[in-house]
């Protein structure tokens, strides 16, 4: 059905107990033209533009637990495509111009907000790294705009620029902002269903049939299932998949947490940036303030934050904005994000002829989705790479193509 303020009306009459289940839940079938497995934003995505753009609508997404459940339920929400290289700013940007248009097309409210990216320049080298940095995306074409104290202030009258490590300006990106994580899920997922495609929860993959340099069947939790055509999104547990496919990926999993706080007004009108001190804050428009740092420094599968960087986090956070000292923390979390050696992804083929990877975003992979879908289908459906994402294939590590983002902007991916 289609949602309208008339569905709203009509099933307000019978107090809300009408409403048609969002996507089915059905048994496996044997075999699919594809098998995606991952049902987080990125599977979800991929499924529903095989089945939208493509016409392949036999496609099975496989969810180990509950839809959405993964990196996609568990980030912070940023929207933004404010990359220094070129292949990565045309891909962001192409994924952002999805997400501003996504609402309208899947009929389902994303709650996007784009009240604009802000980072701070805590030095003159932060300054002028900021200042090359700007110049690159502004030369690729997508907006941004360098600032002064004075103007990072007004966006931010809570701010102290004058702490122990003061604010010299800044830059923003005026697109940039927050959307809902949860809404964006639903939305792929109930499109995808409407098409055709089957999204089966509670469904582990637990093992890959091989033959001929090919996968001929995944053995699931829910019995074996073979596909023309398969493809991985499972994030941080993408080394552990590819292993049991007989391959490795050069790829580093570690906790990446989050947290936010008790609801309050509104009083912070953009998505704040410190990378000299690993934060970012924004409030989503439940008003909760959400807080986000870097990675851990170790490797792990827990999703689960830890002390030590929530008390370096929040340090920061207080330093920077001292009256968000009198907020409470309501919750945490955390997720698992899979690290490559140059902060960039890795889409395309794997070392098996019909086995398809999506992977190694480390902590850009939500802003990822629609962008990440779209040219995952694409590639799939034609047996040959999207043109915006040849430069992330697997095969770069080994001619030395390294897309290194992290160490261009000169902050952390």
């Amino acid at each position: 059905m289609r949602y309208s303020i008339w569905s709203l009306a009509k099933h307000a009459l019978s107090g809300h107990r009408r409403w048609p289940q969002v996507w089915r839940s059905p048994e496996p079938r044997s075999s699919y033209d594809v098998v995606i497995v991952g049902g987080g934003g990125h599977g979800l995505a991929t499924a529903y533009y095989l089945a939208k753009v493509h016409g392949i609508r036999n496609v099975a997404v496989l969810e180990k637990g509950w839809l959405g459940g993964g990196n996609s339920g568990r980030n912070t929400q940023v929207t933004r495509s404010n990359y220094f290289h070129r292949v990565s700013t045309e891909f962001f940007d192409y994924s952002l111009r999805l997400y501003e248009s996504l609402g309208r097309e899947l009929n389902f409210n994303v709650m996007l907000s784009q009240h604009g990216v802000l980072n701070t320049a805590h030095s003159r080298h932060d300054l002028e790294t900021m200042r090359r940095w700007a110049n690159a995306i502004r030369i690729n074409g997508v907006d941004s705009r360098l600032l002064t104290v004075d103007e990072v202030k007004q966006l931010v009258p809570a701010i102290r620029v004058d702490g122990s490590l003061p604010v010299l300006g800044g830059f923003i990106q005026p697109r940039g902002g927050i959307s809902r994580h949860d809404a964006v899920n639903w939305a792929y997922a109930r499109a995808a269903n409407a098409l055709g495609v089957d999204i089966i929860q509670n469904c582990a993959v637990q093992g890959f049939e091989r033959s001929g340099g090919k996968v001929v069947a995944v053995q699931t939790s829910q019995g074996r299932i073979a596909a023309g055509s398969y493809c991985l999104n499972v994030a941080g547990h993408s080394t552990q998949l590819a292993e049991l496919a007989g391959f490795r990926l050069p790829l580093m999993s570690m906790a990446l947490q989050a947290m936010v706080s008790e609801p309050v007004k509104p009083m912070l009108d953009v998505t704040l940036f410190a990378p000299a001190l690993k934060i970012y804050i924004s409030q989503t428009d439940r008003g909760e303030v959400l807080i986000g740092g870097s990675a851990d420094i170790y490797n792990s599968f827990g999703q689960r934050g830890s002390f030590a960087v929530t008390r370096e986090v929040l340090a920061a956070i207080v330093e920077l904005l001292p009256s968000f000292s009198r907020l409470k923390l309501m919750r945490q979390w955390g997720g698992v994000v899979d690290i490559s050696p140059d902060t960039s992804p890795i889409m395309g083929a794997s070392p098996l002829q019909n086995l398809y990877l999506n992977c190694g975003w480390g902590t850009g992979g939500y802003k990822a989705i629609p962008g990440g879908g779209a040219t995952m289908a694409y590639t799939i459906a034609n047996g040959t790479p999207h043109p915006l994402i040849t430069a992330f294939g697997l095969d770069r590590f080994a001619r030395a193509a390294l897309v290194d983002e992290g160490a261009a902007a000169g902050v952390a991916h």
